[in-house]
């Protein structure tokens, strides 16, 4: 019996420590966190800097040398043996020149692994603020839904006194139906947008029951100024600059390719038939009278134009990205705070100022539905507007990585200064 118990109270703690976690909210923070921390393709592209490792350690080996054994005439009394050693000597500077590729290649991975963190970071935030403007989105379409169920309410209470037509009371209905399908679609939704969260904070189910945030705003929009003369320090673009770098690097390799290696060898032959043993030294090299690797070099060298070129686009592309982003961020948080200030608040108070003259009888019920209308349309553009400053800072994010530390990196430096 002891045993039982002490299993029944062990279930029972787990089950209540599950369920505690479980109602517990997340935060940004805790989603990064979690995200780097389990995210499996964030793994797998951790791995590229170990197969870049070993590829740099690959190209710093030597050539094996190569051990030969050769008889001549088979028969026993008459043959000649002869055991050779021959070692391959790289000319050129030809190792060198593999260790400078596979090197370029360890950058690129590291820079590729802090790109793609960058990445994994603007879908978090991206993805989070969508799971905090979901769970708004309910929150909203209980208070319509319970909007219309006291216009309803008031509805067929002039209905019962005479006062108010009974086709109102239809429409009231009507519009209650729909409060009701819009909570579900909003319910549908903070589920849908839960469950993109916990995927990318590498979870297959959402353990939250609701995302933690002092302000559904993403926050003031860095300077342009300020975020273009870091363009230079950003991933991507450091990225860009190391393929040419191992451009450089392969039209280096393919150069030293067209001298030719020499081979270098010594043993020793025996004959039976003498019983006398000789030395024997030789070199070898091949003669580049047809094959001096010209093809390569050439293609070797039309790729690291092309790294420029790209470098080039590359940088074009996150300058007009920039300036797009931050001008979308802050076009789109002045439309926020205009309804955060202004139009939520009138459109609030025009319904319940029409709900109360409707009581009064001093409006028609089609004024209070109309009111109704426009605050959930009011609700619907605000969040628009979020999503679009939220989308605005994921793409700033993922060209930059964590905005606020650079901004406070750049704030401090101008301090400096």
């Amino acid at each position: 019996m002891p045993i039982p118990r002490k299993i029944a109270v062990l279930c029972l703690l787990l089950a209540a420590t599950a369920s505690a976690q479980a109602a517990q909210g997340l935060s940004l923070p805790e989603a990064l966190s979690a995200a780097f921390a389990n995210n499996p393709e964030l793994a797998a592209a951790g791995r590229e800097i170990g197969i870049a490792e070993g590829e740099r350690r690959q190209a710093g080996l030597i050539p094996n040398p190569e051990l030969s054994w050769e008889v001549e005439d088979t028969r026993r009394d008459t043959s000649t043996t002869t055991v050779t050693l021959s070692q391959a000597l790289e000319l050129g500077g030809k190792r060198g020149a593999r260790i400078a590729v596979a090197s370029s290649g360890q950058t690129i991975a590291q820079l590729d692994l802090q790109r793609q963190r960058n990445g994994l970071r603007a879908d978090v935030v991206q993805a989070f603020h969508t799971a905090l403007r979901a769970q708004t989105a309910v929150e909203l379409a209980q208070q319509s839904q319970a909007l219309t169920a006291r216009g309803l309410k008031v509805v067929q209470g002039r209905v019962t006194a005479g006062q108010s037509s009974p086709v109102e009371a239809t429409r009231a209905q009507v519009q209650l139906a729909q409060a009701h399908a819009e909570v579900r679609r909003a319910e549908t939704q903070r589920t849908v947008a839960f469950q993109a969260l916990a995927r990318l904070t590498g979870s297959p189910l959402a353990a939250f029951r609701e995302v933690q945030a002092a302000d559904l705003s993403p926050g003031a929009a860095p300077s342009t100024d300020a975020l273009l003369a870091q363009l230079e320090q950003t991933a991507e673009w450091r990225l860009a600059a190391a393929q040419i770098e191992r451009g450089d690097a392969s039209l280096g390799s393919e150069k030293a390719q067209r001298i030719p290696d020499l081979t270098v060898s010594l043993g020793s032959q025996y004959s039976r038939e003498d019983r006398e043993r000789v030395n024997v030294v030789g070199l070898s090299m091949p003669l580049p009278l047809f094959d001096r690797n010209q093809g390569n070099v050439l293609a070797a060298a039309r790729r690291a134009d092309q790294a420029r070129d790209l470098r080039n686009a590359v940088e074009l592309r996150l300058r007009s990205e920039t300036r797009s982003a931050v001008s979308q961020w802050r076009t789109a948080l002045q439309d926020v705070e205009d309804y955060e200030r202004t139009i939520l608040p009138s459109a609030q108070q025009a319904v319940d100022t029409a709900t109360r003259g409707f009581e009064m009888g001093k409006f028609a019920f089609l004024d209070v539905l109309d009111a109704q209308r426009t605050l959930i349309e009011a609700r619907a553009l605000y969040l628009e507007a979020l999503a679009q400053a939220t989308d605005a800072r994921a793409q700033v994010e993922r060209i930059y990585g964590d905005v606020a530390a650079l901004s406070n990196t750049t704030i401090s430096r101008s301090n400096h200064e």
